[in-house]
């Protein structure tokens, strides 16, 4: 029996084992998926020693996995971001899938209205959604508590004419994963119209605090589920091709 995984910091809201264990079972698979919390990405050398034949990779990890793999996919590459590793022939391949599966959940929603987005974050996640909507013709800022560069800006600076402007909204960050599920981002709601589509890539709770204030104001909303869904069967595609 085959064994795949999920390397992250704090793996209690994932449904990724739940999602592979009842994919496996229900296609008569013979393989297990755990999941293997790190507290520092230096402990995956470890991991590399047990007889696993890949796995995925959640937060914080999908930036600092790179140095210990030994090829990244020209998507991967080009994103900067991993959240898959195929072990083949005895090299570690970076691949990442989270760009495919947000393209595919959000695919459905998008108009002419939304040729302008916020990403909210700048971590791994958020390189894979910049990615997709550059290569669509979507122009994109980004929100960070730490600003860098022309194209980030604070939370504080989130006004009426931003909001305005960008009638997509993409939030890549973990505010508001359970259990924190009150957490939300602090940002002024009361702008936001039923031109606008909000996306959170969290699944647990499937509506964040963020997708209830957004609907709230009248926006179209949309979580995560559709996308890991997505993307944890391109994982299964790229792990079953050995």
């Amino acid at each position: 029996m085959k064994t795949y995984g999920l390397i992250g910091r704090s793996l209690g809201h994932s449904f990724s084992k739940s999602f592979f264990e009842y994919y496996f079972h229900e296609n008569a698979i013979s393989a297990s998926y755990e999941n293997y919390e790190l507290n520092s990405i230096d402990e995956v050398v470890d991991l590399f020693q047990k007889d696993i034949s890949g796995f995925n990779v959640t937060i914080p990890y999908k930036e600092a996995i790179i140095p210990f793999l030994d090829e990244l996919s020209d998507e991967a590459k080009a994103i900067g971001a991993v959240n898959v590793v195929q072990m083949s022939n005895g090299k570690k391949i970076g691949h990442n899938t989270d760009a495919f599966g947000f393209h595919q959940s959000i695919k459905p929603f998008l108009t002419n209205r939304h040729e302008r987005a916020i990403i909210f974050g700048t971590g791994g996640a958020s390189k894979a959604v910049e990615y997709v909507l550059k290569n669509i013709g979507v122009d994109v800022i980004f929100i960070s508590r730490t600003p860098e560069g022309s194209n980030q800006f604070h939370y504080n600076e989130v006004n009426h004419h931003m909001l305005e402007a960008c009638k997509l909204l993409v939030n890549t960050t973990p505010v508001g994963t359970f259990p924190n599920v009150n957490d939300f981002l602090d940002i002024p709601y009361s702008f936001l119209s039923h031109e606008h589509l909000a996306v959170d890539l969290i699944y647990n709770p499937e509506k964040t605090k963020f997708l209830e204030y957004a609907e709230s104001e009248g926006a179209m909303i949309l979580n995560g589920k559709s996308m890991l869904r997505e993307q944890a069967l391109k994982s299964w595609k790229i792990w079953s091709e050995e």
